[in-house]
């Protein structure tokens, strides 16, 4: 199979050009001005830009969570996903119980097997944290092709300070990298049982019960650990401006912090708790949605540097009933998540270039290149030869409103319903083959269930 892209602007985190792409395969073979290969198929991109297919590294397809699970599948969350022109993911595996981390990964390998459209990878993340699982961390980096291990700092299999040394340790020796979900356990257990007292259990107390200095003592805490021990870590879905500061700092000082964040935490605020009745429950996540003054901060922060990436949190619960399944009278008791990979690259394009937040450069930066070179994708993230051949043609122009029924999460609702886009896809490709394409109002994927593949992934020593 073979495919040439003329007339396209195609744009890479370093810069853009006005070139024709020639692939065979899976691969990039020929960048270039007026090629004239023969291929199988043809496609003139005059006036539109040719990037990388976002990478979305932060999902939970089918997470198990406080007695029920996320509800996209491997199948219905890579069609969305390829739907919004996102072409890899790297999805969180939980480790049960006793599971070596092996076991963790061979499990949700099988979830994934013959329903993966587009490819994906995982991140271990250690709950069971015995001797032998800090001893496997080794083999996960070198053999498995999972170099990057999830801690927590909050529920109840977080992991101690002295675990995270240990990990930040081990994942320094062999090339790898602990991601931290970052807020203070016991701030959170203090406001918990304040508001139960005092009979605050609408969905706007989640918010005040995970105030931003929650988060931000929790990074700073892990980045005292990451200086003593001479390790790296990543902060997950970074949501307020104090948590913020404290990643400046450290990258200041020449700390090897990086971080993410999400959409959410970029374009909604906590305001939306107050809708009336349940409807705040849409919005319960962890962290919660914070107030506008952390928007500029954050959207500052990804154009300056500090935030390396953009990743969604994908993980999605029914509103009506999986956000209800416990009753609508505590907000403790509803599940935490909202979807969101199949409108990642859609909104940032639109909040961020559109709205000269962020350049065109670093936006595919933030979705694309930076994902692919912190957590090992040595094939993705990048329009050039010899890579694999994820992009998307991209019209800047096309308007679009987001409304669940025109998206293909396997959920009711949208977190984003009624916001107004500029630019979306027009083709998506995944190694060379479409998989997703715009029609009359909405995207219709049209790839290959089971097509995807599981991506080793390579250590971190060129960081």
């Amino acid at each position: 199979m073979s495919l040439l892209i003329k007339n396209g602007q195609i744009v890479n985190a370093g810069g853009r050009q006005f070139a024709d792409v020639y692939i065979e395969g899976d691969k990039i073979k020929t960048i270039g001005s007026n090629l004239d290969y023969p291929a199988d198929e043809i496609v003139d991109a005059n006036g539109k830009y040719v990037i990388p297919g976002a990478i979305d590294s932060h999902t939970h397809i089918s997470m198990p969570f406080m007695g029920t699970s996320a509800q996209d599948d491997y199948y219905t969350g890579t069609v969305a996903a390829a739907c919004g022109g996102v072409t890899s993911l790297v999805d969180f595996d939980m480790q049960q119980k006793g599971e070596s981390l092996f076991e963790a990964i061979e499990r949700k390998k099988s979830w994934a097997e013959g329903k993966v459209v587009v490819d994906y990878s995982l991140h271990p993340a250690v709950t069971d944290p015995s001797p032998e699982v800090i001893e496997e961390v080794k083999q996960a980096i070198l053999e498995y092709g999972t170099p990057s291990f999830k801690v927590f700092m909050v529920y109840d299999f977080r992991v101690d300070d002295a675990v995270m040394i240990k990990l930040l340790k081990k994942t320094k020796q062999f090339g790898g990298l602990v991601q931290v979900h970052a807020e203070n356990f016991y701030f959170l257990q203090h406001m918990n049982e304040l508001f139960a007292r005092e009979g605050k259990l609408t969905p706007y107390y989640h918010a005040k019960s995970r105030p931003n200095i929650a988060e931000a003592e929790a990074i700073s805490r892990i980045i005292k650990m990451v200086e003593f021990t001479d390790s790296r870590a990543y902060i997950v879905h970074l949501s307020s401006m104090e948590g913020l500061e404290e990643v400046k700092k450290a990258r200041y000082r020449g700390i090897n912090v990086f971080a993410e964040t999400c959409p959410q935490y970029l374009i909604l605020d906590e305001e939306r708790y107050k809708a009336p009745g349940f409807e705040g429950a849409k919005y319960v996540m962890s962290p919660p949605l914070r107030t506008k003054e952390s928007q500029d901060p954050l959207w500052n922060g990804l154009r300056d540097g500090y935030l390396q990436t953009v990743a969604t949190d994908h993980c999605p619960f029914d509103f009506n009933g999986k956000k209800d399944m416990f009753g609508t009278d505590d907000y403790k008791n509803i599940p935490n998540g909202a979807p969101g990979i199949e409108t990642l690259l859609m909104l940032i394009h639109s909040e961020g270039v559109a709205k000269n937040r962020i350049s065109l450069e670093k936006m595919v930066e933030v979705l694309s290149a930076g994902p692919a070179k912190i957590f090992g994708l040595k094939d993705k993230g990048e329009i050039s030869v010899g890579k694999d051949a994820d992009m998307v043609i991209f019209d800047p122009d096309q308007k679009f409103t987001i409304t669940q029924r025109l998206l293909h999460m396997n959920i009711d609702y949208s977190p984003f319903e009624g916001v107004d886009i500029t630019g979306m896809p027009s083709l998506v490709y995944s190694r060379g083959k479409k998989v997703a394409e715009w029609n009359e109002n909405h995207m219709d994927f049209v790839g290959e269930k089971g097509r995807g593949r599981f991506i080793k992934r390579v250590p971190f020593e060129s960081i």
